[in-house]
């Protein structure tokens, strides 16, 4: 079509007819094709905000559980670079005092919860939006300093009366799966301190203020040989399981949308294993 137009010899009105007969229907494919396109995408809603290749652009704040942090801020950082245009910010805090943060108003996107229950208070106040989904699971593992000096070996040595435990306060989801392994095997631990999020019982016993402390066994994972890690058979008792949702006054719910389907992907699900998160 281009040749005729340059060829003036050609512009007869017939030919000009069946040009703009023509572009029409190209206009038209056009359409057609770009339509289809902005449906392929199932896992992530077209935003009303500038997309790139039908993705979702704009900004989100995640309020995670601080047992994600490292994990997370990984996340963002990939999916920031696999979509230009996109600007994940995070708060970590323990899940219950997110959840306190969210319902006195803070601005939040989505939720991340290190347990089931504190999810569960958004959604009966209608804050969450849809049905949350799990995406991680975790256990606890008993936190020591280097070579283990204590010796301890199982829960039943953390009661000993030189033994400075910590934990988390039972309204977090640690504290409360600590709780659980207590009811489980009859042992009655004393802590010195109880702390409100997980890193900061990692934190007490990284920085030699604590002997022990109960944590996940990915925040043992995850300090690089800050601290070393005692398993024990109880753990199991007591699995905690991680959902995921959006928020119902997401200022960008196709973008919290497109994250939380992330997290849950192949790609998201091999970084979470590889710092030792069990399958939902």
């Amino acid at each position: 079509m281009t040749t005729h137009v340059r060829n003036a010899a050609f512009l007869i009105a017939a030919t000009a007819l069946v040009a703009v007969g023509l572009a029409g229907c190209s206009t038209a494919d056009t359409a057609d094709t770009a339509g289809t396109a902005g449906t392929t995408d199932t896992t992530a809603p077209s935003s009303s905000a500038s997309s790139t290749a039908g993705a979702p652009t704009g900004k989100i704040t995640v309020f995670a559980a601080a047992s994600l942090q490292k994990t997370f801020t990984t996340l963002g950082e990939q999916y920031e670079a696999a979509h230009p245009g996109t600007t994940i910010t995070f708060s970590f805090a323990g899940s219950s005092d997110l959840v306190t943060q969210i319902q006195n108003g803070a601005p939040a996107d989505v939720f991340a919860s290190a347990d089931e229950a504190n999810m569960d208070k958004l959604v009966k106040t209608d804050i969450a939006a849809g049905s949350p989904r799990d995406f991680a699971t975790n256990v606890l593992e008993i936190a020591v300093a280097p070579g283990n000096p204590k010796g301890i070996k199982d829960l039943d040595d953390l009661t000993a009366s030189d033994v400075q435990l910590v934990t988390c306060a039972t309204p977090v989801p640690c504290g409360a799966a600590t709780a659980k392994v207590e009811q489980a095997t009859g042992v009655d631990l004393q802590p010195v301190s109880e702390e409100q999020s997980v890193t900061d019982v990692l934190g007490k016993v990284e920085s030699g203020q604590a002997d022990a402390g109960l944590v996940y066994v990915t925040d043992v994972e995850g300090t690089g040989g800050k601290v070393d890690g005692v398993r024990f058979d109880a753990a199991s008792k007591a699995v905690n399981t991680y959902p995921i949702g959006v928020l119902k006054d997401a200022s960008n719910p196709d973008l919290a949308a497109a994250f939380t389907a992330y997290v849950r992907s192949d790609a998201g699900q091999k970084v979470l294993a590889d710092a030792g998160f069990g399958a939902p």
